[in-house]
């Protein structure tokens, strides 16, 4: 075998792994990006549902009668 050749082999080996290792890091930061979305997403929808509870505790007679009936102050 050339000297060449095995020159071409080893860079093209070598190329084939850079790449790969290219391709793994991408897909990882890809992934902990939809997964950091995903959760930060979750937790506006909580924020979300607390609000429209506070909400609907101010806007819910019912809810004002329970508080003047105990004698709490009503928010």
């Amino acid at each position: 075998m050339s000297r060449s050749r095995l020159v071409y082999i080893v860079l093209l080996f070598t190329a084939i792994l850079v790449g790969t290792v290219d391709m793994r890091i991408s897909s990882s930061r890809a992934f902990f990006r939809w997964r950091r979305a995903l959760v930060e997403q979750d937790n506006l929808k909580r924020q979300l549902m607390r609000k429209e509870l506070q909400l609907e505790e101010l806007l819910n007679p019912s809810v004002i009668s329970e508080h003047v009936n105990r004698g709490e102050r009503v928010p």
